[in-house]
């Protein structure tokens, strides 16, 4: 969360009822036994996500026109950004990597360095 984002929650913390402590405790050790990927905030709460929940965000980042990696990268990870970040820049980074490998993207130079490579959707 940006520093601004933190700032507006000074004071709004409370305690912690046992039943609620107790419900929290279940909920966590459910998600360490899911093993995921990902863990992800939704309306409903904390979730597990498999490995591949944003590589669809990353999909319509892409054309048939070559792109900088960067802006895949940044144009999904800004899809992700409210009310805060769900995942980082490289993971996504490593996403499109794992899309290059399945063969559903293109890459032109290296995909480690996002500023300089390339890609587009495989034709």
């Amino acid at each position: 969360m940006p520093p601004y984002q933190l700032r507006s929650l000074l004071g709004t913390e409370r305690q912690v009822i046992a039943q609620e402590a107790e419900e929290l405790r279940r909920q966590w050790h459910r998600l360490k036994a899911e093993n995921a990927a990902f863990r992800i905030v939704t309306p409903a709460g904390l979730i597990s996500a498999p490995l591949d929940h944003f590589d669809a965000l990353l999909m319509g980042q892409v054309t048939t026109e070559w792109r900088k990696v960067a802006r895949v990268v940044g144009g999904a990870l800004g899809l992700t950004s409210e009310p805060y970040f769900q995942v980082g820049d490289l993971m996504l980074l490593a996403r499109v990597i794992a899309l290059i490998d399945e063969g559903k993207l293109v890459a032109e130079g290296d995909p480690w360095d996002m500023h300089s490579c390339r890609v587009r959707l495989a034709r």
